[in-house]
């Protein structure tokens, strides 16, 4: 009775365990399940996920030099959905279905103890990207080259104001394209 006792509490702890480590992953080979979900509709349309910052991982920020004089013009804040760094540092692949959101700031710019200083100021916007490994809205003007691209105004975050990801986004990856069009140099996480 104890060995069958004993076997019935290891089962049940390992059933926990898997459980656990279950919950932990994404299965990001799904149809646009989970968090993806949230992000784009069955017809390919694109909306900022409501709870990217608690959700989602941190991916890396960047600083858009002032056209004239000291300081940033903009900075940029970008999240990853669950799993996508880790996934990313599995392979060096962006995994189909990850989320990728950068946060758009102006910025506001003074001198400090610690010399000019630039932070984030009000919201301009966010860039949304959605990998797409097999080409699921190919009619579609916001899908192509593996990826869903879309912008919002800050003034809402339900709908793009982008008409064609060739125009409207694509043009200033256009350096990144080997590197998936994502600049993955500016993301220490990724490789770290």
């Amino acid at each position: 009775m104890r060995i069958v006792g004993a076997l019935g509490v290891a089962l049940a702890g390992l059933s926990v365990i898997g459980a656990v480590t279950a919950y932990g992953q994404v299965d990001t080979r799904s149809q646009y399940g989970g968090a993806t979900a949230a992000v784009v509709d069955d017809k390919g349309n694109l909306r900022v996920p409501a709870d990217y910052r608690t959700a989602y991982q941190m991916l890396g920020s960047w600083a858009v030099a002032a056209d004239d004089g000291p300081g940033s013009k903009e900075m940029h804040v970008v999240y990853a959905s669950p799993g996508t760094i880790v996934a990313y540092r599995k392979d060096g692949h962006f995994p189909d279905g990850a989320v990728l959101v950068k946060e758009v700031f102006k910025t506001t710019t003074k001198n400090m103890t610690t010399g000019t200083v630039s932070s984030a100021g009000a919201l301009a916007g966010w860039f949304v990207m959605v990998k797409d490994n097999v080409g699921r809205f190919p009619g579609s003007k916001l899908w192509g080259n593996g990826w869903g691209w879309a912008w919002f105004e800050a003034t809402d975050p339900q709908k793009t104001t982008s008409t064609d990801y060739t125009t409207d986004c694509q043009s200033c990856h256009v350096p990144a394209r080997e590197s998936d069009w994502i600049y993955t140099h500016g993301y220490p996480v990724l490789t770290r």
